[in-house]
């Protein structure tokens, strides 16, 4: 494929061209960043300073947290700044750079939360030789392997659309870089590319959604000899990271597990798994959590007896 290369930018419409509509977004969203970057960081702080939430499970919470950070900081200040100006711009590289940070933070969200399900069902269907599989060790090698096979994911999507040829026009339907708005606007044949593209994210998207579904029906079948007790216990457990992985797999299914094509919905379905999810995950983890709340609620006491 022959790389020429005349576009030094690009111009994104946005997520909406109606001035008052984008001023209601940039409040609406702006809060939302506040409130990601705050609430996530808030869960990092009590873990990492609490004696009690020791357990792997939070220890990989602690990193799904930065994540959910760093995922939200690739396009939300973007998004909030573009919403007050009539031309939105981004250079040839920032786009490029924007592009692999979205798929590298994002599919290590993917790795992390299958992750989670696996400590999750070994937690309940092993409980006794638990802390003996799932240890320090085995925990830092999952993490950094979440973090390697998201880099990995993210280097096959940009290395395939910057080969891309860009002649114009230069204008991205979106609010920020994504592998599918850019193939639409190259000037060649995209159609193995796209093939590809889908392929590289449909494998990880499908391969970790199995994994999730048998870690929760392995648990569902060993909840069976439970007491009542034990079982709602343990779903209860449970249920906070079904609620993330629904809130996050089914949008990122919807954009990437299909062929090149863009649709009216993606922007808004972007919003949801770029923005409105890494800023619902804490209240997920902290509401349906009482040992996390409870957590809290002495580093609050700590820092008021500082004080």
């Amino acid at each position: 494929m022959e790389n020429e290369n005349n576009v030094t930018e690009f111009i994104l419409h946005g997520l909406t061209q109606d001035k008052t509509v984008a001023k209601v977004c940039f409040f609406l969203f702006l809060l939302f960043y506040v409130a990601i970057v705050l609430g996530n960081l808030l869960i990092i702080i009590t873990i990492k300073t609490s004696e009690q939430l020791n357990s792997p499970m939070y220890f990989f919470l602690s990193y799904l947290s930065f994540v959910d950070i760093s995922y939200s900081t690739v396009t939300a200040p973007k998004l909030i700044y573009d919403l007050l100006v009539e031309k939105k711009t981004i250079s040839f590289v920032g786009c490029i750079a924007q592009l692999f940070a979205g798929h590298f933070f994002g599919c290590t969200e993917i790795f992390l939360l299958t992750v989670m399900a696996y400590d999750r069902c070994i937690a309940i269907c092993k409980p006794l030789h638990y802390t003996n599989i799932v240890n320090k060790h085995v925990c830092g090698w999952l993490v950094a392997a979440s973090w390697v096979g998201g880099f990995v994911h993210s280097m096959v999507q940009t290395l395939l659309a910057i080969q891309l040829p860009f002649c114009g026009p230069s204008e991205i339907d979106h609010y920020f870089c994504d592998v599918h708005p850019l193939l639409k606007l190259a000037c060649t044949d995209t159609y193995i590319v796209g093939v590809t593209v889908a392929a590289n994210s449909g494998v990880i998207s499908l391969s970790c959604f199995v994994v999730l579904v048998v870690s929760y029906a392995v648990i569902l079948v060993s909840l069976r000899t439970r007491s009542s007790e034990g079982r709602l216990k343990a779903l209860y457990t449970c249920t906070s990271h079904i609620t993330v992985v629904v809130l996050f797999f089914g949008p990122c299914i919807f954009i990437y597990m299909r062929p090149s094509t863009t649709f009216s919905a993606d922007k808004m379905v972007s919003v949801f798994y770029t923005i409105v999810t890494p800023m619902l995950n804490p209240l997920i983890y902290t509401l349906r959590n009482g040992e996390v709340k409870n957590a809290m609620k002495k580093l609050w006491k700590r820092k008021v007896k500082s004080e």
